[in-house]
């Protein structure tokens, strides 16, 4: 199929065939109810994969369990069989079932009813329970259904906030089913994990004991990482007994264009529009094809692109093609399925709402318009194609993105690297205090829950604060002092705490949706550009005090950037490591950062403008990894004083895009700041900082693996065709000094003498060959 589409392209980097797996099955537990059985049977599940029965035999032994395995394997019979086997048996016991996305529960609710719409298995009863469920409907899910689907911020907001109203399903919940887990990371993931811990607790109090089964793409550390996540032993199934077919992995960079951008760097081609051509080329050749992308807007720009490329060959394939992503209504996200799992649909572009369980099948090519954040999103999204065994091609598009620059000029850091392991950080004080107050509100803490979270001191401060009070001496509880609070409310499950800011389109007063508060200054500062739903709109006014931000709806044919000033204070070093003239440490740090102004940029990457704003300055505590250098290593570097500047500039600004290697982050969650003198440090400083208060253990994630993050950074400007910089190496789209000064040349020996440096001292478990 690549000899057809792209016959000896020069935009590619790199070809490699991977090679068919068979089968290995085996039979049916002994265990599971007969009823059960025949209902797969009637699916067309005529045996089990060994995996599958693996992780059914684990969970029906009492044991948590995680099932690692790759795109397509047949993760979900794993837990269908013994919970459906357990609600079958026992007529009182009952499930819960999350998931990341509505799209995905919705799935899997659907295959559910289909083993439970007719005969001994109709009395399960399964159900969804989540925020489009209406009212009535609520009521009846609370008093009949055995089997409950829903997402953690139902769970949070609505379950356990609540529990005395779901006493019947909580005193006989036998099994929690965790799907797609690896999604569960940073703040966010951290958030889950002490939202599951609130559900163990809450089951113990009714006198139940579920078993957890959590289902993941293949990830790095799987028990270990669902271990955190649940607060609880597990043990991993990771060997893969389903099928796969042959398929060819394919990686491309577009080339560099005529067109200048910022400082007059070179544009390169987009990713999206050689990834529409290369969509429209597959359809022509009769695949069906998923362009997965990063964005909403990207999905519909894409859709279209190919069509009207189509329409020049064939008008009738042009209405073949159609665009997917959140937002559209449920019907018409099914119908969309449907028609591509069919035939009826040959090319889908897509956001990630595709990537996650939802069951298409039999596709013949995946095309990626960037890379999508980790390796193990790379796997999942590469697993779409072949699904039926057939021959496939995966084929990623580099973006105009240092990280992409990199993976496609150095294969093997994609290809032949273990995926990444899940961060989460219960123990983050900006997300735990808010989930300590939910807890104390379901059920009060006893002295000993608390020092198992290792939160004594932070009870502390909330009793301070005069937020909980203990009673009671040996044994005490800690108790809300105003139940009329509402800390359920105040805490945002996927990310942020506190009151968030409500977009509101000022023409209709709908509201379209909420932002963080924390960030609304970088993007929806008055004259930014927001995209909903597809659709573009302008932002007319930013009330921070009033918590609202007022938009219209219109395209004004060009994107925007904020530029902010940012400052960073050392409140104290947590971890610090010498490296000969290179010192490296972790520390908490207090971020000051202030937007003065927005770059209004075409489509096609040339600047406009520059927008000045006069906005509040915001303030940040949170995780840093940084590193100092003397100016003996910087003179022995042959980096003159005039140019330490844009060398420290232009490392940062590549470090940042390249972090997302070595921990599950994006380059959004981060920010960095450098300087040829630190006042706390007294030397030429780089820092780079989590984005969310308290961290989120992408700092960590770097400190630990700083040679290897510094090596890549380091290649990727190497490997970029530019002259003096450009965004797919040491400019970037947040820099708040409009990407000057920079000094690609200067950086690079910059990074290769702190290499020299850390090869000498290696830091522990990071040795000069370690190359992980």
């Amino acid at each position: 199929m690549l000899n057809r589409v792209l016959p000896g392209d020069p935009r590619l980097t790199h070809v490699v065939e991977l090679p068919t797996r068979p089968a290995r099955t085996t039979e049916w537990p002994s265990w599971a109810a007969p009823d059960v059985v025949d209902a797969l049977h009637a699916t067309g599940i005529a045996m089990p994969w060994s995996h599958q029965t693996r992780t059914a035999e684990l969970a029906a032994g009492g044991q948590h369990v995680v099932v690692s395995t790759g795109t397509a394997s047949g993760k979900s019979l794993g837990y269908q069989l013994p919970v459906l086997t357990a609600l079958r048996e026992d007529s009182k016991a009952t499930a819960l079932y999350l998931a990341p996305t509505k799209a995905l529960g919705a799935d899997q609710l659907r295959a559910i009813g289909e083993l439970t719409h007719e005969g001994p298995l109709r009395e399960i009863h399964p159900a969804t329970y989540d925020g489009d469920t209406p009212a009535e409907i609520r009521q009846w899910v609370r008093a009949n259904a055995r089997w409950v689907f829903t997402n953690p911020d139902m769970l949070h907001l609505g379950i356990l906030r609540s529990h005395q109203r779901w006493a019947r399903v909580l005193r006989r919940l036998r099994y929690v089913v965790i799907d797609e887990c690896h999604a569960y990371r940073g703040v966010f993931g951290s958030h889950v994990a002490l939202v599951l811990r609130r559900l163990r607790r809450i089951a113990q109090y009714y006198g139940a004991d579920p078993v957890f089964v959590l289902c993941s793409a293949t990830t790095a550390e799987p028990a270990a990482a669902a271990a955190r996540l649940i607060g609880a032993p597990c043990v991993a199934v990771t060997e893969d007994g389903s099928p796969q077919g042959a398929r060819t992995v394919a990686l491309l960079e577009p080339p560099l264009t005529a067109l200048t951008g910022e400082n007059g760097a070179p544009i390169r081609r987009s990713a999206t529009s050689e990834a529409a051509g290369i969509m429209a080329d597959l359809v022509v050749e009769g695949a069906r094809t998923l362009t997965f992308v990063r964005s909403r807007r990207a999905a519909e720009l894409i859709a279209m692109d190919t069509r009207l490329r189509l329409r020049e060959v064939d008008p009738e394939l042009a209405e073949r093609v159609a665009a997917y992503r959140a937002g559209y209504l449920g019907e018409d996200r099914r119908e969309l399925e449907a028609a591509l799992s069919d035939g009826t649909l040959l090319g889908v572009a897509t956001t990630n709402a595709l990537e996650l369980g939802v069951d298409i099948a039999g596709l013949d090519a995946v095309v990626m318009s960037g890379f999508p954040g980790t390796v193990a999103s790379f796997w999942q999204q590469a697993g779409r194609a072949g699904r039926r065994t057939q021959g496939s091609l995966v084929l990623l598009v580099a973006r105009d993105d240092p990280l992409d620059t990199y993976l496609v000029r150095h294969p093997e850091a994609l290809l032949d690297k273990p995926v990444e392991a899940t961060i989460t950080d219960p123990h983050n004080p900006y997300v735990l205090g808010p989930q300590l107050l939910c807890a104390a509100l379901e059920l009060p803490l006893t002295d000993a829950e608390v020092d198992v979270l290792e939160a004594r001191e932070l009870m502390e401060d909330l009793a301070a604060q005069g937020l909980v009070r203990r009673r009671g001496n040996g044994g005490g509880r800690w108790y809300v002092t105003d139940v009329q609070a509402g800390p359920h409310d105040a805490v945002d499950v996927r990310g942020g705490i506190g009151a968030p800011i409500a977009i509101v389109d000022g023409e209709t007063g709908r509201l379209l949706g909420t932002a963080d508060a924390g960030r609304a200054p970088a993007t929806l500062h008055q004259g930014a550009v927001h995209l909903h739903q597809g659709e573009t709109y302008l932002v007319d006014e930013l009330d921070l005090d009033g918590g609202v931000a007022f938009v219209t709806a219109i395209d004004p044919g060009f994107t925007t950037s904020a530029r902010q000033r940012t400052s960073i204070e050392i409140d104290y070093i947590a971890e610090k490591r010498h490296h000969g003239a290179v010192t490296s440490a972790l520390a908490q740090v207090t971020v000051t950062g202030q937007v003065i102004g927005y770059l209004r940029t075409l489509r096609t990457g040339e600047v406009l403008d520059v927008v000045e704003l006069d906005l509040p300055a915001q303030t940040l505590h949170t995780r840093a990894v940084l590193y100092t250098v003397t100016l003996d290593l910087l003179e022995r570097a042959g980096i003159e004083p005039p140019d330490v500047p844009g060398a420290l500039h232009a490392a940062e600004h590549a470090a940042i895009g390249l972090l997302p290697l070595v921990a599950t982050c994006d380059r959004w969650d981060i920010g960095g700041v450098s300087i040829a003198e630190h006042p706390d440090t007294g030397l030429p400083t780089i820092f780079v900082y989590d984005g969310q208060p308290g961290g989120a253990g992408f700092a960590e994630r770097g400190f630990a693996q700083l040679r290897h993050w510094l090596a890549a950074t380091l290649a990727a400007i190497e490997a970029c065709g530019c002259a003096a910089g450009c965004p797919s190496c040491v400019q970037s789209p947040k820099c708040g000094n409009g990407n000057h000064p920079l000094h690609k040349d200067a950086a690079a020996s910059l990074l290769g003498a702190v290499l020299g440096e850390l090869d000498r001292t290696p830091m522990p478990g990071e040795g000069a060959d370690s190359g992980s």
